[in-house]
């Protein structure tokens, strides 16, 4: 037959393995923190983080740059959009600017005319 074990022998012997574990995990772990070489992979890694970073900073200066341009072309554009509309709209309205002026100069003589036989008759 079997010899019988006590009741929670199973439970201390996975517990006990289990700290073990963890241990041996955390041992290793420092062991690797001191390593030389795990150093200069974490400093080779901050370079290309920090060149990358650098990268994309240069990188989204220039589409500012770009944006920055296309809109200043942009409202250029649109500036001599509407400095034509404003002078096809003068030259449009020219002859009916001529017609006004033209009828007021006609109205200013025809006024002096006016004045000039009132006082003939006075």
């Amino acid at each position: 037959m079997s010899v019988l074990k006590p009741k929670g022998a199973d439970f201390v012997e996975r517990r006990t393995a289990a700290q073990e574990a963890k241990a041996a995990l955390l041992e290793k772990m420092k062991a690797k923190q001191n390593d030389p070489a795990a150093e200069a992979r974490r400093a080779e890694r901050a370079a290309i983080v920090a060149a990358r970073e650098e990268r994309q900073a240069k990188k989204r200066a220039e589409a500012e740059a770009k944006a920055r341009e296309a809109a200043a072309r942009k409202a250029e554009k649109e500036a001599e959009r509407l400095a034509a509309e404003e002078a096809a709209k003068a030259e449009k309205n020219r002859p009916m600017a001529q017609m006004v002026a033209d009828e007021a100069a006609r109205k200013a003589a025809r006024d002096a005319k006016y004045a000039a036989r009132k006082a003939r008759k006075r």
